[in-house]
């Protein structure tokens, strides 16, 4: 995981959302990404206080808004580049502290969606990619031995057609 995230971490205001099911994956993650230079994170977690979690969703929102302005459009604003963190983006959720849609709560819309573990449902599954990933986002499931057959469970009853990762990964990016 720190492998990936430090090779796709490179692109510039790249905003990556990683969930994972546990506090106690996200704390590892959060510790494991600490000395990667180009990666700044952020934790989402049940005991964060309400103005805190809306600091960190809202600085993530200001990534993805740069990410589009600069990659979808091309219009980056040069004098920008080196004012402010130009790093790429990750934030890491468990599945409590996802946004709530049904409550208006906008989506984070992150360009990479990492499924750190699978979720035990399928319904929580899509709600990490609906709450989580841009329309044109990109989606990689971390998976075990296990998790095969959960993850082809998912593929059939969804709808998605999931692909083995490629060996040069940011020829998808």
């Amino acid at each position: 995981m720190v492998d990936l995230l430090d090779l796709v971490g490179r692109r510039q205001y790249f905003p990556i959302v990683v969930c994972c099911s546990t506090r106690d994956d996200l704390d590892s993650l959060c510790s494991s990404l600490s000395p990667l230079p180009f990666v700044s994170y952020s934790a989402l977690y049940s005991d964060l206080a309400e103005d805190e979690r809306a600091f960190i969703l809202d600085k993530f929102r200001q990534v993805t808004t740069r990410w589009n302005q600069t990659n979808h459009t091309g219009a980056g604003n040069e004098d920008e580049v080196g004012k402010d963190d130009d790093r790429s983006h990750v934030i890491i959720v468990t599945d409590t502290c996802l946004p709530l849609l049904a409550s208006g709560e906008p989506p984070m819309n992150g360009h990479l969606l990492i499924n750190y573990d699978l979720p035990a449902k399928k319904e929580t599954y899509g709600r990490r990619m609906a709450t989580c990933l841009t329309a044109d986002g990109i989606v990689i499931n971390m998976v075990v031995g296990g998790e095969v057959v959960t993850l082809k469970s998912i593929e059939e009853s969804s709808g998605f057609i999931m692909q083995e990762m490629p060996m040069r990964i940011l020829d998808i990016l």
